[in-house]
């Protein structure tokens, strides 16, 4: 196989990011990319021409202009699909990947989930796959248990086969990649499980952090409901998305959770008859077709990169930030090494995480000197990651962790922004130690 190097080199790509040529950005070593991607130039352009030449409402009219803006519009969602191995008519556009989980919430949940069924999730689940399973359980008087983690911070296969085994479990929902631990959870090992025990069980794999570093193909996956954020994968923000398995879709067990607009076949004055389109089916007023034009430009733009050699660049970004941080002893790395994908999270050991975070970027490090009474001009590191509990509070519960620091890569990431990364580190040791 070529070896990815050949394929793409990351720092050219880099080149056709926007946001890094600006002279203010110079020095940004951006590695917060698990929040959200920063967006090539061909994205940026994709939405610019469509507001230019074709911005018309879709479905509404007879003129040339609206014809344009609709046809667009269909081939902007086949081409996402394509990106996901998926049928057009098994894709549902949603603002982001939350929304994409309320929508299975209150479009299949409410009408599937019995009093006492259960909803099984894990405990490294980001909020959005959380709260909303909360809600839907007290909505419906189901039960939410939790399937528990090794001490590595991956997914116990043992315990969860035994809550499959013994429980009524309706709805499994499980993060694909975990965007605190950086965990990738084996979906086929999941599948098998859940055949063996129910066939009844319905599989929703939230893919957040999956996304945007592995190739994903919905069929072979063989789950019931896949959701991905656009942001996180090169495109604009306010766009993600939901597979459903086509069978789903047909039978109506899946139904809209939004309503009026192009969604609607028939309307009288006592009743309304959906459309048999599954594509317009869960269309509820105008779709934001610019953003649908821009993540399907992202989806080309990746589809280009080819995701196979995105995964090996990103694989050999977090191995090389696992033996340069081993070589910190104030550094605690936490979660897996061996399947982790996208990101790498530590602590510490010295310093609270909001603190070392601040230093890394200088408004930061002004700040805190600032507070402490100490005036003091440091170079401008320019060093962009996340500290917090990252919207996985249970797990940071847990695992009694006040808060934890993320570094997450993307395409146009390099060794050498780790190497500044280490070095800001040592600088953060030197400055509040």
């Amino acid at each position: 196989m070529t070896p990815y190097s050949n394929m793409f080199d990351p720092k050219k790509v880099k080149k056709a990011f926007p946001i890094f040529q600006q002279k203010s950005n110079k020095n940004l070593v951006y590695l917060d990319n698990a929040a959200t991607s920063q967006k090539p130039q061909s994205v940026l352009d994709a939405m610019t021409y469509y507001y230019q030449q074709s911005n018309a409402n879709v479905g509404r009219g007879v003129y040339q202009l609206a014809n344009n803006s609709t046809v667009i519009y269909g081939q902007a969602r086949k081409k996402i699909a394509n990106f996901f191995k998926a049928d057009s008519s098994e894709l549902i556009l949603t603002r982001n990947s939350t929304e994409a989980i309320n929508g299975v919430a209150y479009g299949w949940a409410d009408h599937n989930l019995q009093k006492d069924d259960v909803i099984l999730i894990s405990l490294m689940e980001h909020h959005a796959n959380l709260v909303v399973w909360q809600e839907a359980a007290r909505r419906n008087q189901a039960k939410l248990e939790y399937a528990h983690l090794t001490a590595e911070g991956e997914l116990d296969l043992k315990e969860l086969e035994q809550k499959l085994k013994s429980l009524p479990v309706k709805l499994l929902a499980l993060t694909h990649v975990s965007n605190t631990l950086g965990t990738r959870v084996s979906v086929p090992e999941i599948v098998k499980l859940v055949q063996k025990h129910s066939k009844k069980t319905r599989v929703l794999i939230d893919g957040a952090q999956s996304a945007p570093h592995l190739p994903i193909d919905f069929k072979k996956l063989n789950i019931d409901f896949f959701v991905f954020s656009g942001h996180k994968m090169l495109g604009p923000m306010g766009i993600g998305g939901l597979l459903v398995r086509q069978q789903i879709l047909k039978s109506k067990e899946m139904w809209p959770w939004l309503f009026g607009g192009g969604m609607i076949d028939k309307v009288t004055k006592q009743k309304t008859k959906f459309n048999q389109d599954l594509a317009e089916r869960f269309l509820a007023g105008t779709p934001d077709v610019a953003n649908a034009v821009g993540l399907a430009a992202a989806c080309d733009y990746l589809d280009k990169l080819d995701m196979k050699f995105v995964l090996q660049h990103e694989q050999d970004l977090v191995r090389y930030t696992l033996q340069q941080l081993s070589q910190l002893k104030e550094i605690e790395v936490i979660g897996p090494t061996k399947s982790r994908i996208g990101s790498v999270t530590f602590m510490h050991q010295q310093t609270h995480p909001h603190d070392v975070v601040q230093v890394l970027d200088n408004e930061g490090v002004a700040q805190v000197l600032n507070n402490e009474g100490v005036a003091q001009v440091l170079d401008n590191e320019g060093v962009a990651v996340r500290s917090g509990y990252h919207c996985c509070i249970p797990i940071h519960q847990h695992y009694d962790w006040p808060a934890t620091i993320r570094v997450s890569f993307s395409v146009y990431n390099t060794k050498d922004d780790i190497d500044c990364l280490i070095n800001a580190l040592k600088k953060v040791k030197n400055i509040l130690s």
